[in-house]
């Protein structure tokens, strides 16, 4: 990322301690790995994102493809991307359904009012 040497950041030390003293340096040196902490973390979720995105787009072509064929003959990517899909979709449903019906059995007074 940057081409930053040994002696380079000796000197940047080295002008930081003159700046700030001794009491404040530990300080400043906490909240800047802070903020590069932060920057990195936002950058690692951004390209997350970008690559879901990318991912369901290329899901989406998959299936426009799939159904102007009709469904049927399919090539193997294709059929790949299908079930990618409804395993999706299953994944997406399955937690509500699942959690409205822990909800019901773990709760029975709450069956018995409604």
């Amino acid at each position: 990322m940057f081409d930053i040497g040994f002696w380079e950041l000796v000197l940047i030390a080295i002008v930081g301690l003159v700046v700030l003293g001794p009491e404040r340096l530990p300080g400043a040196i906490r909240n800047v790995s802070r903020w590069i902490g932060a920057a990195r973390r936002m950058a690692a979720s951004v390209r997350d994102e970008l690559e879901q995105e990318l991912k369901i787009q290329e899901l989406q072509d998959n299936l426009k493809k799939a159904e102007s064929a009709g469904m049927k003959n399919l090539s193997p990517d294709l059929q790949v991307s299908i079930d990618e899909l409804k395993k999706a979709a299953e994944d997406v449903n399955r937690p509500y359904v699942n959690k409205d019906q822990d909800t019901n059995t773990t709760n029975p007074s709450r069956l018995s009012k409604e």
